[in-house]
C-alpha cells in the first residue's frame, strides 16, 4: 500500500478545504486529516501521525457548533482521534465534552456508542457496560464492536479477544473506508480503551493494521 501517497493525498485535500474555509468544510477537513493521520501511523510515523490526528479532533470539535443536536459522529471522532493520538488529557477532555451533549440520554445507537466510549475512556466502567449493554443486541449497530465494548468495561478478557478479533476481520472484508484508507482503526481505537482497563492482547496480523 502506497502510504505516502496516500498521506499526501490527504494534505492536499485538507490545503484546499482550508483555502476555502467555512463552517461546511469543517467536516470535510477533519476527514482528510484524520485520514491522513491514520496513513502515519500505518507507517509507523507515530509523532506525526500524531499531529494530523489531534488536527482532526479540533476540526470535528469546531464543527459540532454548525451540527445538528444528533450528529453523534463527529464527538466520536473527535475521541477517537484523542485515543489514536495517546493524548489521554485531551482524551478525557474530549470525553467530557461529548457527555455535556447529551450523548448519554440518546435515542440512537450511534449517540449511545458515543456515550460508552466517552465512559471508558473516563474509566467509569459500569456505566460504559451499561451503555454498551443498551446497544449490544440492536440490530442496526455492529454486534461484535458491541460486543468489544461490552467486554472491555466488564473486563472480560476471553470475550473481548473474540470480539474485537471479528472488528478486525470485518474491516477486513470492507470495500470502502473513510477518505479510502483502509486501515481498522475500531479496532485500534478499543486497543486503546482495553489497555486503559488493563487488558493487554495482541491483534491479529492484517494489512489494515501498524
Amino acid at each position: 500500500m502506497d502510504w505516502d501517497g496516500i498521506a499526501e493525498r490527504g494534505s492536499a485535500r485538507y490545503a484546499d478545504g482550508e483555502a476555502r474555509l467555512d463552517p461546511e468544510q469543517l467536516v470535510r477537513l477533519g476527514n482528510a486529516a484524520y485520514g491522513v493521520g491514520l496513513a502515519l501511523l500505518m507507517e509507523h510515523r507515530d509523532d506525526d501521525a500524531r499531529l494530523w490526528l489531534l488536527r482532526a479532533a479540533e476540526r470535528w470539535r469546531e464543527s459540532w457548533e454548525y451540527a445538528t443536536p444528533t450528529s453523534w459522529g463527529r464527538p466520536i471522532g473527535v475521541i477517537k482521534a484523542c485515543l489514536l493520538a495517546e493524548d489521554d488529557g485531551l482524551a478525557r477532555e474530549a470525553a467530557e465534552w461529548a457527555l455535556t451533549l447529551g450523548c448519554v440520554d440518546a435515542e440512537s445507537p450511534i449517540g449511545r456508542y458515543a456515550a460508552t466510549l466517552a465512559l471508558l475512556v473516563l474509566e467509569r466502567w459500569e456505566d460504559a457496560r451499561h451503555q454498551a449493554a443498551s446497544i449490544r443486541e440492536l440490530d442496526d449497530f455492529p454486534h461484535d464492536v458491541a460486543d468489544a465494548l461490552a467486554t472491555c468495561a466488564g473486563d472480560e478478557v476471553v470475550g473481548y479477544v473474540e470480539a474485537v478479533e471479528s472488528v478486525v476481520a470485518s474491516f477486513e472484508s470492507r470495500e470502502s473506508y473513510l477518505e479510502d484508507v483502509p486501515v481498522a482503526d475500531t479496532a485500534l481505537v478499543l486497543q486503546a480503551l482495553a489497555r486503559k482497563r488493563g487488558i493487554e492482547t495482541a491483534l491479529p496480523s492484517s494489512v489494515l493494521l501498524p
